[in-house]
């Protein structure tokens, strides 16, 4: 599995609801609150051979409420 965060900027007003909807949808395994420009960060999982381009498309992207995103691909745990 690879990991990789996203850091979500959400609509004034929706970032509980954006939360809600990514934890609901059982996509992601952490979601945290944050302040300064971004909302939310999340840590996802896919595996080894999967595009991340596309599953941030596929199922980051659709939530209601989310204005920008910021993807942060990892590459080794130390």
């Amino acid at each position: 599995m690879t990991p990789f965060f996203v850091m979500i900027k959400c609509q004034l007003g929706e970032t509980y609801q954006v939360a809600s909807a990514i934890a609901d949808a059982e996509i992601a395994s952490e979601v945290y609150s944050t302040s300064g420009d971004y909302d939310l960060l999340v840590k996802f999982y896919v595996e080894s051979d999967a595009d991340i381009g596309h599953f941030v498309n596929e199922k980051v992207h659709p939530i209601d409420g989310i204005q920008d995103t910021k993807t942060i691909i990892t590459f080794k745990a130390f």
